[in-house]
């Protein structure tokens, strides 16, 4: 049974290839139009392409050309073709700029990049550049009704942004380099500052700066402490019902009890060489 299914869908599959290679080879434009349409209205996109690639030189100007351009586009899109895609709907609204549906591409353009936002540990810029486009989009349409979902994906777009940010803070931390990884926190917590973890964000300076000073040679060590003192006097200005306030406090003891050991034992080797 499974051999019989198999070759009746090679069959079906044949047959349909040769009547677009009918179509193709039609002479009739009206007919290739009508025929495209068909395609995309079964979902047949990758035919519905082919022919309005050859129709777009031939149909400019004439009062098909807007919908057969606007379908061109999306044929792009629904085969996941996002830069050719991106490029239809930008040359859409550029072609047509007072059109019912340039507002649509202006917001499918955005889109297309969004599609393209990669992992977050890879490189991020289609996700800036969706970021750009959806707030230049709510900019110039204030009352569309695509503005609450192009304000998401902004901040899903943030979101991921933020995150990857983290990882390469953290990537600094687990490698052992903590003046680094704090400069890293450091603008990460700039970068976002209504973040919903800044607290933790700046608790990793604190740790960061801590194991950098208890690192340190030990003339640099006093003011190494100090940073992380002053650290985590922020801390407690910026974050006081913060879960983390208990462990900050802590840092901030350990660093002044440190700075006094060392000044103690600074001003016993002074005592031993003046004796």
């Amino acid at each position: 049974m499974k051999s019989v299914f198999l070759i009746v869908f090679f069959a079906l599959g044949l047959a349909s290839c040769s009547k677009f290679a009918k179509v193709q080879k039609s002479n009739d434009y009206d007919y290739k139009l009508r025929m495209a349409e068909k395609y995309y209205v079964a979902k047949k996109y990758n035919y519905a392409k082919q022919l309005y690639e050859e129709l777009f030189p031939l149909m400019k100007g004439q009062p098909q050309f807007e919908d057969l351009f606007y379908k061109f586009a999306y044929c792009s899109y629904y085969l996941r073709d996002w830069m050719n895609a991106e490029n239809l709907f930008k040359q859409f609204v550029e072609v047509f700029p007072t059109s019912p549906k340039a507002e649509e591409m202006e917001y499918m353009r955005a889109y297309t990049y969004y599609r393209q936002s990669p992992k977050t540990p890879l490189d991020q810029t289609n996700t800036q550049k969706t970021i750009g486009l959806m707030q230049t989009f709510i900019n110039t349409h204030p009352g569309s009704a695509k503005n609450k979902e192009a304000g998401e994906i902004i901040d899903l777009c943030r979101i991921k942004l933020e995150d990857k940010e983290h990882l390469s803070a953290q990537l600094y931390y687990n490698m052992g380099k903590y003046r680094a990884a704090a400069i890293a926190y450091t603008s990460l917590m700039n970068d976002f500052p209504d973040s919903q973890r800044s607290d933790e964000y700046k608790f990793q300076i604190i740790k960061s700066y801590y194991l950098f000073a208890s690192n340190s040679v030990d003339e640099k060590k006093p003011a190494r402490y100090e940073q992380v003192v002053t650290e985590c006097n922020d801390f407690s200005d910026r974050f006081p019902e913060s879960k983390l306030i208990k462990e900050v406090e802590r840092y901030s003891s350990l660093s002044q009890n440190n700075i006094k050991e060392i000044s103690k034992v600074n001003n016993n080797e002074q005592v031993k060489k003046t004796n």
